[in-house]
């Protein structure tokens, strides 16, 4: 009789906490950016949704009207893909630019594995928050699976053309590939960024892991993403090629 009553308390138990389960998953949807239309890519590691006004994981904030936003647009090296959101390089931005006295919001809107063509698919979202800042920070992923150097660099110059139509500063961060993609293509690779950056008169950041690239010190076990720290000192260089653009709202 005991234990029949025990059985019956037991399984009582298990429907109130399947019940509670099931109203969690019915809460609030989410406010993250619309994910590309591709499946998930292997690269540059895997998806990431991050929030509109804050960094991954963390709840939006709200931010005055009046306060200029920067947007960081790329892939996991700007979602912070493998550290904890407030280590991310938006999220070391945001504590320098504090720091120093300028009125800028850091908007983190990197997507893990995404390429530059999911990145034409975004670039509507992305000037829905009225950027005056656009760091884009694109096409390792398109590297690393090889894809054509042509369609890499079209794509890219779409997204600057979309984003200077809408009065948007670009920053434009170029990467490298590691050497055994050959030499005409790794040298391709580099030299669309700078080709680009000619072309539409862009400020660019050479190479956006310099001095980090390479690094075991600096990087997660899988060689390719940054620790906390790396990214802390990725922000230190950036920073000399964003200041000049940031003087009026200091």
């Amino acid at each position: 009789m005991r234990r029949s009553w025990i059985l019956t308390k037991l399984f009582s138990c298990l429907c109130l906490s399947l019940i509670a389960l099931c109203g969690c998953d019915r809460g609030g949807a989410s406010s993250s950016p619309p994910p590309s239309s591709s499946p998930p890519r292997e690269g540059i590691g895997p998806r990431l949704e991050t929030e509109v006004t804050a960094q991954p994981g963390q709840p939006k904030t709200q931010v005055s009207a009046e306060r200029p936003r920067i947007v960081a647009f790329g892939n996991s090296l700007t979602a912070g893909l493998g550290v904890s959101p407030d280590q991310s390089y938006p999220a070391h931005l945001q504590r320098i630019l504090d720091a120093a006295g300028y009125a800028y919001q850091v908007v983190n809107a990197g997507v893990s594995g995404e390429t530059t063509a999911g990145g034409v698919r975004r670039v509507s979202w992305v000037l829905n928050n009225k950027p005056a800042i656009v760091i884009l920070e694109l096409g390792g992923n398109d590297g690393l699976r090889g894809l054509s150097l042509q369609e890499t660099k079209a794509n890219l110059e779409r997204i600057i053309q979309q984003l200077q139509q809408a009065s948007v500063t670009v920053v434009l961060a170029g990467m490298k590939l590691p050497p055994n993609y050959g030499q005409d293509y790794t040298g391709g690779f580099e030299a669309l960024y700078q080709a680009l950056a000619k072309q539409y008169r862009l400020k660019m950041i050479p190479f956006f892991l310099d001095g980090v690239a390479g690094s075991s010190s600096l990087n997660q076990a899988d060689g390719i993403h940054p620790t906390g720290e790396g990214y802390r000192l990725i922000v230190e260089r950036v920073f000399p090629t964003l200041k000049p653009l940031l003087e009026r709202n200091r």
